[in-house]
């Protein structure tokens, strides 16, 4: 706040509970992370920001070994490379793509 020859006398601060929200983004997490099939995310980058138990579990890396790393140039066998490169493009441009199957590598 200011007063009438503009010198700062003050602030006013607006606040909001969010304990809601962050409740349901920790439910949604949990069942992510709970669910019976693999699921991953990247960001922009292509670089893995989530890595579930399911998929930890089939390929055998855990989430401390993908996390941040390029899920298509470390973990996506070669001749899938390109192919899964172009869908995961055409998602994060908004258009979406169900049912897509590729191979991931499993920890040898």
């Amino acid at each position: 706040r200011r007063d009438e020859q503009g010198n700062v006398i003050g602030v006013v601060g607006i606040g909001q509970d969010i304990t809601g929200r962050i409740a349901q983004e920790r439910e949604y997490s949990k069942l992510i992370d709970t669910a019976n099939a693999p699921i991953f995310g990247v960001d922009t980058q292509g670089r893995v920001t989530i890595w579930n138990q399911c998929a930890m579990r089939l390929v055998g890396y855990s989430t401390e070994e993908v996390m941040g790393h390029s899920l298509v140039q470390e973990f996506i066998t070669p001749e899938h490379r390109s192919r899964v490169q172009g869908v995961l493009d055409q998602a994060l441009a908004g258009d979406e793509t169900a049912n897509f199957e590729f191979p991931l590598m499993t920890k040898a």
